[in-house]
């Protein structure tokens, strides 16, 4: 396995300082936010698919660095009924420039719809009654989700994009193991998942089953943690909307690895995946409002690098 970053990690920084800080502490490749949820510091997506020059440009700064280009990334909500269209043509352009760079991976969201043809607002069905909630599932299966993903998937396998890697996110139409299967049985193998263990802990899962019941499905991999404030979630549930910056009132904060689950944790994470045929990419995505990036970034870095194996394995039992 390899250890990698979310470019909006350091987003604070210039291109070249965060090439340079990012190389600094280890990290081996970068997966660059390009679109959508993101001000895309560090990439310009009209650019990118346009200008050969500036493409070389951007890989040799790269291989300076001896950093490679691991996934593009263009979360948001494609699907959104207002919103949508400019999210799904920026996601085209990302798949676009991924194509030209002759990266393999793009990563994003399902998308949520909303529940009707005349709703303005995406929403999200989590529970199975009142007995409406399943018209509106079937609507936005059916009528939205696989009819989009179809195209989408066609789009990228004309531009040579393999993967593509969905984030299991609330707020979205795919956030567990269930939902991710069905959105890849019906459009296949290029769909699965952006595995980032950080979401199903807060929604109550276990990211290490997940891993088992995923297997193959697990194209690409995040690497964030979440602290879950017992205090606070025994009396509210961890079904949380308050602010993202009051951690103390909070069920639960994203947080730098280790915080949340110790080291011991996440050497069965990297295990975990490894048993199911997944060696690739750790990219480290740093959201704790409470650390340092950089601090941040440091920890993380380091306690991947105690857990995840990064040599082939090569014992077998001897014959006798």
């Amino acid at each position: 396995m390899k250890i990698g970053m979310v470019t909006d990690t350091l987003g604070h920084l210039p291109f070249e300082k965060m090439l340079a800080t990012a190389a600094g502490l280890g990290i081996q490749g970068l997966e660059f936010n390009a679109a959508n949820w993101t001000s895309a510091p560090h990439f310009d997506l009209k650019k990118m698919v346009s200008d050969a020059g500036a493409r070389k440009a951007f890989s040799t700064a790269l291989k300076s660095h001896n950093l490679e280009l691991t996934a593009l990334n263009a979360n948001g909500n494609q699907l959104h009924p207002v919103e949508g269209e400019k999210q799904s043509a920026d996601l085209y352009d990302t798949i676009l420039a991924a194509g030209e760079f002759g990266v393999e991976t793009v990563v994003l969201m399902s998308g949520l719809p909303a529940g009707c043809k005349t709703d303005t607002q995406p929403n999200w069905i989590i529970s199975s009654w009142p007995p409406e909630t399943q018209t509106i599932l079937k609507y936005q299966w059916e009528e939205v989700a696989f009819p989009y993903w179809h195209k989408l998937a066609k789009l990228a396998r004309e531009h040579g994009v393999k993967k593509l890697a969905v984030e299991l996110h609330g707020n979205q139409l795919v956030y567990n193991v269930s939902s991710l299967m069905k959105l890849r049985a019906e459009i296949g193998p290029i769909v699965g998942a952006n595995f980032d263990p950080s979401h199903l802990m807060w929604m109550g899962a276990d990211p290490l089953a997940a891993i088992d019941a995923l297997g193959s499905a697990i194209l690409h991999t995040h690497a964030k943690d979440t602290m879950i404030n017992k205090p606070v979630a025994d009396l509210n549930s961890r079904l949380e909307n308050g602010s993202l910056m009051n951690i103390s009132a909070r069920a639960w904060s994203y947080t730098t690895l280790g915080y949340g689950n110790g080291e011991s944790w996440w050497r069965d994470f990297c295990y975990r995946l490894r048993m199911v045929g997944y060696d690739g990419w750790l990219n480290i995505e740093h959201e704790d409002v409470m650390l340092n990036r950089e601090e941040g970034l440091c920890k993380s870095v380091a306690l991947l690098k105690n857990v995840a194996p990064s040599a082939t394995s090569d014992y077998k039992p001897p014959e006798f």
